[in-house]
């Protein structure tokens, strides 16, 4: 074999070899571009779930919070408008119930939340968990009150509870009033917070 076919060959072979090569590397590089492609559709999915599902949720939270809270101030109106007019009105006894699971929401992040919420999405929602966590311990402390100076003394007459010569809430039940007001605070709250929430998922449902 002469030189100049010998290294024709060896060209051929390095031709042939570099071509193997860039088709391993096109495989693999389509491989590794597929899998990323795969991946992402499958978090814009989770996303578009979660997102779905947290603005399903907080639709029916807000009506909820705001029918609530405006029965909440009805009833803390009417009993300002009574004890200052000196009607005495009834002392009641508080009582809240709530189905919040702090669990849910970490769930929801365990899922994949965390991965694929945008940052502004996620600061909105632990501020609602944030509210939502103060509100039912102020709302124990409440009923714990309640349960303390109110519901063992139902029996008793109206003076029990008020000075009948000032006709004003004796000292012990002076707070009765503020508790009332901090109950409508509380869904007041619920409701701005879910308000901000929603606004920040629909932002992100648009913008991807």
């Amino acid at each position: 074999m002469s030189e100049n076919a010998g290294r024709g060959w060896f060209f051929f072979r390095l031709g042939r070899w570099a071509a193997e090569l860039v088709l391993v590397f096109a495989g693999v590089y389509a491989a590794f571009w597929l899998n990323n492609y795969q991946q992402h559709q499958q978090e814009t999915k989770r996303r578009d779930q979660i997102l779905a599902s947290l603005e399903q949720q907080l639709q029916e939270g807000i009506e909820n919070s705001r029918t609530e809270g405006a029965t909440e101030e009805g009833q803390l109106q009417e009993f300002r408008r009574a004890l200052e007019a000196g009607e005495m009105p009834p002392i009641k006894p508080f009582s809240f119930t709530s189905d919040y699971s702090a669990s849910d929401v970490a769930t929801l992040l365990q899922s994949g939340g965390i991965e694929v919420l945008d940052l502004k999405t996620l600061i909105a929602l632990r501020n609602l968990e944030s509210v939502i966590r103060w509100g039912l311990n102020r709302m124990a402390r409440y009923e714990k009150l309640s349960d303390a100076l109110i519901v063992p003394n139902l029996d008793q007459d109206i003076s029990f509870f008020y000075d009948p010569a000032t006709k004003k809430l004796r000292k012990r039940f002076e707070k009765y009033p503020d508790m009332l007001q901090g109950t409508v605070d509380f869904f007041r709250d619920l409701e701005r917070t879910k308000t901000e929430l929603l606004k920040q998922i629909q932002a992100e449902r648009r913008k991807r």
